[in-house]
C-alpha cells in the first residue's frame, strides 16, 4: 500500500486528460489537413490518425476516472 503515497492523483488526472485531448486534436487535424497539404495519404497514415483519435478519446475518458476516482479510493 505504501507505493501509492507519492502519487499526485490530481496532477496525473489532469495531465492524462490533456494528453488524451491533444492526441485527439492532432489525429483529427491530421485527418483533414494532411491530405490538403500533402495529397492523398497512404493507408498507414490514415490508420495512424484514426488510432490517435481513438486513443485520445479513451485516454481522455479513463485518466480522470482512474487517477481521480479509483486510485484515491483504493489508497
Amino acid at each position: 500500500m505504501g507505493q501509492y503515497r507519492s502519487m499526485d492523483h490530481a496532477t496525473l488526472a489532469k495531465r492524462g486528460f490533456l494528453l488524451g485531448v491533444s492526441l485527439f486534436v492532432l489525429g483529427a487535424l491530421g485527418e483533414f489537413v494532411a491530405p490538403v497539404l500533402l495529397g492523398p495519404l497512404p493507408g498507414w497514415g490514415n490508420v495512424l490518425f484514426t488510432d490517435m483519435e481513438a486513443l485520445g478519446i479513451l485516454l481522455g475518458l479513463f485518466s480522470p476516472l482512474v487517477f481521480g476516482i479509483v486510485l484515491p479510493l483504493v489508497e
